[in-house]
């Protein structure tokens, strides 16, 4: 199983490849050439949703420690990263993050609390905008727009239970039955973390409880936030020389985005984020030199955006040591 994602990254890229050569990568590049400082721009505007996320997921950190917005912008920074560019399943920029939170004081239960609700709302958020981006497909259909629409659909509706079990599973305990579960089989071994585990589910009872926080989560920042990674997809398509509407750019841009969350296990989501510019841009009308072309930009945005980012985590990591060092 550990070498499942770079096995898939090296398969992903070698579709991503392909893809490129079947339509024509000098096309493609030619596009992208013409576009120039352009495609910068449209990647730079990414700070924009990492600034909606970041204070969406401040809204759910309670507690004694509440960092301030900047610091929660750095969290999203780095995590961001970390998925996006390491062979982490997308799970990975949660564990630096929570370790990075701990460090500032936080307590367990609060910080875990705070990313487990925030993956919560933020998948519920997302089938909220793949149905938004389904619907903007059949009302304004091309060749193969209904078929294509009516295999979201189903993709969606295998998701419901996910979206049930989220509902109940606030009320199982399920980190403190877990717990309790391996704590007998170790034979009381793991006795000291039962009462953690208890505060993490009591953490995010108290948070799911508050609906003033959850609905300005989900309509009001997540809102901010999927419309401004869509005016990344507007703007790089502007400066590809494709005019289109800023909700076409919406739905475009919820649709890759459910493509590239399902195939969480893929790095990057190498070759699925191609395919998925190439598939759902032909059928909003797009060509597929001008889909590939926005993926590439796609791609410009994590290497001006993530790269960095990576570099930011090892620098607090080294920071953490050197503080370490300094106290002992």
């Amino acid at each position: 199983m550990k070498h499942l994602g770079p096995i898939a990254a090296v398969v992903g890229l070698a579709v991503a490849v392909w893809l490129f050569w079947r339509e024509d990568a000098h096309a493609v590049l030619t596009l992208m050439r013409a576009a120039g400082a352009g495609l910068l721009l449209a990647g730079i505007a990414h700070v924009l949703p990492m600034l909606a996320n970041a204070k969406d997921w401040q809204l759910l950190m309670r507690g004694a420690i509440k960092p301030k917005l900047s610091a929660v912008l750095g969290l999203v920074w780095i995590r961001e990263s970390v998925n996006g560019m390491l062979p982490v399943a997308r799970i990975g920029g949660e564990i630096v993050t929570f370790r990075m939170m701990r460090q500032w004081g936080m307590r367990p239960a609060a910080a875990m609390a705070s990313l487990i609700v925030d993956i919560q709302l933020t998948l519920i958020s997302q089938v909220i905008f793949a149905i938004a981006g389904i619907g903007y497909l059949l009302g304004h259909t091309v060749s193969g727009s209904v078929e294509l629409a009516a295999n979201f659909a189903w993709g969606l509706a295998l998701l419901t239970p996910v979206l049930v079990l989220f509902s109940v599973v606030q009320h199982a305990r399920p980190f403190q039955r877990l717990t309790h579960f391996f704590n007998h089989v170790t034979s009381g071994k793991l006795a000291t973390l039962v009462g953690e585990s208890a505060r993490i589910d009591q953490s995010i009872k108290r948070i799911w409880r508050q609906p003033g926080i959850v609905t300005r989560y989900l309509f009001v920042w997540q809102s901010l936030q999927w419309l401004a990674t869509a005016l990344e997809i507007w703007l790089a398509l502007y400066f590809l020389g494709a005019k289109v509407s800023f909700l076409k750019a919406v739905a475009l841009e919820s649709l890759v985005q459910a493509l590239s969350s399902a195939a969480f296990f893929v790095p990057g989501a190498l070759g699925i984020q191609e395919g998925g510019f190439l598939l759902i841009g032909s059928a909003l009308g797009l060509d597929a030199q001008t889909s590939l072309a926005l993926a590439g930009a796609r791609r410009i945005r994590d290497l001006i955006i993530f790269l960095p980012g990576l570099f930011a985590w090892q620098y607090a990591e080294w920071r953490r040591k050197r503080q370490t060092e300094v106290t002992q």
